[in-house]
């Protein structure tokens, strides 16, 4: 997928945290480390560093959601952090995001803590980021 098209699901997908630029895009895949897995149906960015492998942003087209497709992007994030030899996975997720963290929690992704008040939404109460990680060992 082009940096564009990341872009254009991103959008389609959040509203927040912000939708990501094609240009913020590029530069995360131009960095060290960072992965992206992909289907027509979504897509998953990673980033591995000394041993922990970070999910950057997981996307599936709204249309194609609740079809199994985030779970399969997500196995497949978990599957080449192994390969780069990544002992635990990483993400946040705002709390109120109860799909997406129903799928982690499923994944068993186990919350390990809270940024308050982290996100910014469009209008409202800003809202906290819960951190999650699994064992990939």
């Amino acid at each position: 997928m082009t940096p564009d098209a990341l872009a254009a699901l991103h959008a389609k997908c959040f509203t927040m945290p912000r939708p990501w630029s094609a240009a913020e895009f590029a530069a995360l895949l131009a960095s060290k480390g960072v992965f992206l897995q992909h289907s027509p149906a979504g897509f998953a960015l990673g980033r591995e560093i000394a041993g922990e492998s970070e999910l950057l942003t997981l996307a599936v087209d709204p249309a194609l959601q609740r079809q199994g497709h985030g779970r399969r992007l997500l196995s497949a994030f978990e599957a080449v952090s192994r390969k780069r030899r990544a002992s635990v996975a990483l993400l946040e997720v705002a709390a109120t995001n109860s799909a997406a963290r129903n799928l982690y929690e499923s994944a068993c992704y186990r919350e390990s803590g809270c940024r308050p008040r982290y996100y910014t939404p469009p209008h409202g109460e800003k809202i906290d980021a819960i951190l999650m990680r699994k064992s990939l060992i």
